[in-house]
């Protein structure tokens, strides 16, 4: 509910605070007295474009400010999350316009966009002017308020998410058909290249092991002199390492015969003897075994160049090559699965449309039903507010489409997100007139009756806590404007209520009565609001029937309207 409103340097209104109760709260005063400024207020927290006329003359900044208490937080704190803004167990949103034009706006002291203020709007209050559009006048919102009569919410929830699901599985049957079509473009590259690939067939490691064999190959006779040097370095010369440690042997086992501290070095002197005549033995037969094959030097660099050339056409690196080979292949296995793949998905979508088509024949049914008792509850409501000739017809349309995804007597439908039905409000308010879309309904009076009856009749399923009417009253009297105030006292027990009247009859229904009154301060007119008391009150609604001069009649006729 609406708690409190703040208001500064609003158009006409300097300063002002209003406390708000659950219930129906009145709002009057005379005619250009500024109650449409308040109605411009709440219109700025909910997000409609800010203008420097809106602030003040003389004046820094306009504020407004409201406090709301018992949000519905399945709706307003996803919203909040997004936003990064705290919940809490009031709501405060706040804007301000500067004279330069400026606006800036916040929810719970965080900054946020005017686009949320709308969002959150649209999920708390239904601000209804005179010639504004209401949620109800707008085709796209009726299926949902059916669907809430109906009690088909889930349903068409469950519809919207099957739907979904369908979207998805045609998005992979596309990418499967772009895939298959994209290999069979590519095919003919794929196996030419998986061709080559496998006749060069590179191994792991062959890149490196081909330049380590050249290397030996190109300097064979360095590795044959120097292998035979070291031969007779270590053992064919007369000064040989091998017989050089020999002698050395003999000498320290003369040594530690005559001083035991030599004794440890003849172990070893006699590994390092081994030591020679094993390295000795290894040059011997490295030597023996040199290739001084020239072809196949040729052949390796012949294969090294092929690698090198498959590398730089393909441009990957050795070990990619053998990368790409394997991708080859997988790609070329996966083409035999393609078919059946689509043939899988495709029946799986046959399935769901299938599926989808049951869900919305289920809907159309129970939306059907339901708004036949819809329309004769509006139609009782219209009666009661002084339309008895209405004629009000919930349509049901659907839109036939050859490719449609919802097949019912064998013929297919355009699919929406909540089924197959396009539901539309349709009125007549006079004898002989063809029922025509709400939005059509010229007198803004005769709007206002149409919607405090559909609202009455879709009071136990409405979703906005808090409706606001602006003139209601406009173009009834008498015995209607009882009506029309005893069908607001009623819907204020399900919502907040705040109507504007300039009807005793409706005044007097009221939970909180709202003055709005025009004066001059200091040369500079002034809009102020007062919270009428129990005798104020009837002074007001006398005033409201007898005009400016208040006589006895009217004070009398006033107390017997408030039940005195």
């Amino acid at each position: 509910m609406l708690f409190s409103l703040y208001i500064r340097n609003f158009a006409l209104i300097r300063e002002l605070s209003l406390e708000f109760k659950p219930g129906l709260t009145i709002i009057t005063g005379e005619t250009g007295a500024g109650k449409s400024i308040l109605l411009g207020a709440l219109g700025q927290i909910l997000g409609e474009r800010a203008s420097i006329d809106l602030v003040r003359a003389e004046t820094g900044k306009a504020v407004v400010e409201a406090v709301l208490k018992d949000t519905p937080s399945d709706k307003i704190a996803p919203l909040l999350s997004s936003a990064d803004i705290e919940t809490g167990p009031e709501l405060i949103i706040r804007r301000e316009i500067s004279a330069t034009g400026q606006s800036r706006c916040f929810v719970n002291d965080t900054p946020c966009t005017a686009s949320l203020l709308k969002q959150l709007g649209e999920q708390l209050i239904d601000l209804h002017g005179q010639h504004e559009h209401q949620m109800l006048l707008h085709p796209d919102t009726h299926e949902g308020m059916l669907d809430e009569f109906a009690g088909t919410a889930d349903e068409a929830s469950a519809f919207r998410t099957a739907r979904a699901q369908l979207q998805s599985q045609r998005q992979q049957l596309r990418s499967l058909e772009k895939e298959s079509r994209e290999m069979l473009e590519r095919k003919g590259m794929l196996e030419h290249q998986l061709a080559e690939l496998s006749a060069l067939d590179p191994a792991e490691g062959e890149e490196e092991r081909i330049v380590e064999e050249i290397t030996l190959l190109e300097n064979a006779e360095d590795l044959f002199s120097l292998g035979s040097t070291l031969g007779e370095q270590l053992y064919e010369g007369e000064s040989a390492a091998y017989s050089g440690i020999g002698a050395a042997l003999h000498t320290l086992e003369k040594l530690a015969a005559i001083d035991r501290r030599f004794e440890p070095y003849i172990e070893e002197i006699m590994n390092a003897k081994s030591v020679v005549d094993e390295l000795y033995r290894f040059s011997r037969t490295y030597v023996s075994d040199i290739d001084f094959n020239a072809s196949r030097l040729e052949e390796l660099r012949e294969r090294q160049l092929q690698l090198q050339r498959a590398c730089k056409k393909f441009a990957r690196p050795h070990s990619g090559l053998i990368a790409l080979k394997k991708e080859l292949e997988e790609k070329l296995g996966i083409e035999g699965n393609l078919e059946e793949q689509l043939s899988e998905l495709g029946q799986e979508i046959l399935e769901r449309k299938a599926e989808l088509s049951q869900k919305a024949e289920t809907l159309y049914r129970k939306r059907s039903e339901a708004a036949v008792r819809l329309e004769q509850s509006i139609l009782h409501h219209l009666s009661e507010l002084g339309i008895p000739d209405a004629s009000f017809i919930i349509s049901i349309t659907h839109e036939e489409r050859p490719e449609g995804d919802i097949c019912i007597d064998g013929k297919n439908f355009a699919a929406f997100d909540t089924g197959y039905d396009k539901v539309e409000f349709l009125i007549s308010a006079n004898p002989g007139e063809k029922p025509k879309p709400l939005v059509k309904v010229a007198s803004g009076g005769e709007i206002s009756r149409v919607m405090l009856a559909m609202k009455s009749a879709l009071a136990a399923s409405a979703r906005l806590p808090i409706l606001i009417f602006d003139e209601i009253d406009t173009g009834i009297s008498g015995r209607i404007a009882e009506a029309v105030g005893k069908s607001l006292k009623k819907l204020s027990e399900l919502h907040q209520i705040i109507a504007i009247t300039h009807l005793p009859q409706i005044a007097a229904m009221g939970d909180l009565h709202l003055s709005v009154q025009k004066s001059v301060k200091e040369g500079r007119t002034e809009t102020d609001v007062t919270v009428l008391d129990p005798e104020s009150r009837v002074q007001a609604i006398a005033g409201l029937i007898s005009g400016r001069q208040i006589t006895p009649a009217s004070l009398n006729l006033a107390s017997e309207l408030l039940g005195k």
